[in-house]
């Protein structure tokens, strides 16, 4: 860091760290050279200068603020000295009772004690200015706050715990080998002395490229599950599409009616199931119509199809089997791009075997070969277990292995694939024998972008858009 960034952390900061709101109780979190000192002018109970690190005491916060000095409240406060600390400084955490006023008053105290009120990240920033993790771990803090499915949770965790971290560590050493020994080799250029074979060195760049772009190539399934897996509800009008979605989510989010046309706009909204957050997208009914606002709600229909990763086209069952093959002519030119559709065959039990023999047939002979099919009574909720099930599957997510780092920041994306193309282009100039020192720059620039994602490279602009994402107290 240079001079102007260390200034920013030469004070003492503190902000509730608890959600905003009134609860049983509320912790505020004090951090910096002074914390300690801080916090005892405020405090009476055990001798806080004495008191070990990572220890809870009982005792009371006295309102500075006014002139008589009275109890605010009894509290438990807990010391975290530095190194050893979430930020690496001296941290206090007081858990007071969870009324909002009281919150309020404790950080006027605070204030009054010498503190001042903490940016958004700035525990984080702190902590990662102070060693105590890098850049792509102080993110995943964020996923983790942010988490709302297990196997976010899951990825974010191994995250913060630094498994990512670990395997760009991993690669950074064999790019810094790799470049050092280039650049030995320019030092005794008059020489023509090698000292890497250069079969040995392609073959490592190979293998570097390789894991970085195994890296990137995780982003989709990691940009899924933690932003949840899109899922388009499609079909004709009264098909049941909102029936289905509401039976998914539990609740009644979207109108459902026997009138055409009803849904005119999208709706959407998340759900987990077995511990993969998927994201329901509920949309216009497809229909030849002259209504120019339903019309617009059918292209919008279009759109989230190509956005989506699932296609539930939803089929009446009760509908003569001859149309489906011109709805499905609208809607099939949606679905490439390795989108999984799924046919849901509702109103199964308002239909006869006859019936329903005739439309999957001419559901196989209109879809793509191995296209799923499920027969459901949304009105009845049967074959909702086997929908879900088969959903899990359209999915195509990989099994909960805790040793699989996977990514999930778009930013960390980026770096990943601008290191693919500079090693490539190292690799391509080994193969070509170019000269070494062109070598060690693209080596040189594959490091760079690496050092991106875990802090070793950066900028004031960076770290300042990064952390302004994150919540008050963290």
């Amino acid at each position: 860091m240079n001079d102007d960034t260390k200034q920013i952390f030469d004070d003492t900061i503190c902000a509730i760290s608890t959600p905003p709101g009134r609860g049983g109780i509320a912790v505020a979190r004090v951090s910096g050279r002074d914390a300690i000192a801080i916090a005892a002018r405020c405090w009476r109970g055990a001798d806080l200068a004495a008191a070990a690190s990572h220890t809870a005491h009982f005792g009371r916060i006295i309102d500075t603020t006014m002139a008589d000095r009275p109890v605010l409240d009894e509290v438990v406060l807990t010391i975290f000295r530095g190194p050893h600390s979430f930020t690496g400084e001296d941290v206090v955490e007081i858990s007071c009772h969870g009324s909002t006023w009281l919150q309020q008053q404790l950080l006027n105290v605070l204030i009054d004690c010498g503190c001042r009120i903490a940016t958004a990240g700035e525990f984080t920033r702190r902590a990662f200015a102070n060693g105590r993790m890098d850049l792509s771990q102080a993110e995943a803090v964020a996923d983790v706050i942010a988490s709302s499915s297990r196997a976010a949770h899951r990825i974010a965790m191994s995250q913060m715990r630094g498994a990512f971290s670990h395997k760009l560590q991993q690669l950074r050493d064999q790019l810094l080998q790799f470049v050092s020994l280039m650049e030995l080799e320019l030092d005794f250029s008059e020489e023509e002395v090698e000292f890497a074979d250069r079969s040995q060195l392609l073959q490592l760049a190979t293998d570097i490229q390789r894991i970085i772009d195994h890296l990137a190539d995780s982003f989709a399934t990691g940009n899924a599950i933690k932003n949840g897996i899109p899922v388009a509800i499609v079909g004709e009008t009264n098909a049941g599409k909102s029936t289905l979605l509401n039976l998914l989510l539990g609740d009644d989010r979207a109108i459902v009616s026997d009138i055409h046309g009803t849904t005119r706009d999208v709706i959407e909204d998340t759900i987990t199931i077995d511990g993969i957050l998927y994201r329901f997208i509920d949309t216009a009914g497809i229909r030849d119509t002259a209504d120019t606002i339903e019309s617009l709600g059918i292209e919008r229909t279009f759109r989230k199809i190509d956005d989506a990763t699932i296609v539930l086209w939803v089929v009446d069952g009760t509908a003569p089997a001859g149309q489906l093959a011109t709805t499905a002519a609208k809607i099939l030119p949606h679905c490439n791009d390795g989108k999984t559709m799924l046919a849901v065959i509702n109103k199964d039990d308002a239909i006869d075997e006859l019936q329903r023999t005739a439309i999957t047939r001419a559901l196989h002979e209109t879809l793509p070969h191995g296209t799923a099919t499920v027969n459901i009574s949304a009105r009845t909720h049967t074959g909702i277990d086997t929908l879900l099930a088969t959903l899990r599957q359209a999915a195509s997510l990989p099994d909960n292995d805790p040793s699989e780092v996977i990514v999930t920041n778009a930013r960390h994306y980026q770096a990943l694939r601008q290191a693919s193309q500079a090693i490539s282009r190292a690799a391509d100039g080994l193969r070509q024998g170019i000269s070494g020192d062109f070598v060690s720059q693209d080596i040189r620039e594959c490091m760079h972008y690496i050092g991106e994602i875990t802090g070793r490279i950066t900028t004031t602009d960076i770290l300042t858009q990064i952390f302004s994402h994150f919540c008050i107290g963290k």
